[in-house]
This record gives structure tokens, sequence and C-alpha cells, in this order.
């Protein structure tokens, strides 16, 4: 039995496919690969961010954008729970990364529920 692979492209999750790449890189990128917890995190954030992004693109299943929303929440909220708030740039990456995750998901489990809404 052959695996039908559909390529549902979405803008939503190609932003979640991004966001999940800088993520990863934004250590090195942003000069906090130093603090391994800082790194760790949005090493391991990038990776679920961006997996969950290729995973809906390849085939849709509404539960990789409440795992999307999730991991971008939790991006939001970790330098506060994991101790690295003061530094300064690693703040501004999980933030706004996080954030930018978290609408992308929110705007596509939206679209699913409501799709005579966004219909042209």
């Amino acid at each position: 039995m052959a695996m039908e692979v559909s390529w549902r492209k979405s803008v939503q999750d190609w932003i979640n496919l991004v966001c999940g790449v800088l993520l990863f890189v934004s250590p090195w990128a942003l000069g906090f690969s130093g603090d391994m917890m800082a790194a760790r995190t949005a090493w391991v954030g990038g990776i679920v961010i961006a997996i969950m992004g290729i995973a809906a693109l390849v085939q849709f299943a509404e539960w990789e954008d409440w795992v999307a929303l999730i991991a971008g929440v939790l991006m939001i909220i970790a330098p506060w729970v994991l101790g690295f708030a003061a530094m300064y740039y690693a703040v501004w990456a999980f933030v706004v990364l996080g954030l930018i995750v978290a609408v992308a998901s929110i705007s596509e489990i939206w679209m699913v529920h409501h799709p005579t809404a966004t219909a042209r």
C-alpha cells in the first residue's frame, strides 16, 4: 500500500517552518549560544516547530497546529520560566518568533473550523 502525500500548501505552515528554522539558528545568529539553557531551548523549540510545519505541509492534521500553538506559547514564556530573561536578544527571539508561531497556528485552526469565512 503506497502512502499518499498531500502537498497542501498553507501560508501558516510555511510561516511555522521558517520560524522554527530561525529559532533553531538564533543562538548562533544572536550570540547567546554560550548560555546552554537558552540555546538548548531554542534548538528543541525550533526543531519541534519546524517538524510541525513540515508535517502540516506534507499531510495536514489539525493536531499539528495545536502542537505548534503550544510550542509557540511555551517559547514566549520560556525566558522567564527557565531563567534567561536577562538575555535581551534571546528574550526577543523567543517572544517574537513564539508569538508569530502562535498567531499563525491560531489562524490555521480558525480557518479549519470556519472554512466559509475564508472562502472567496
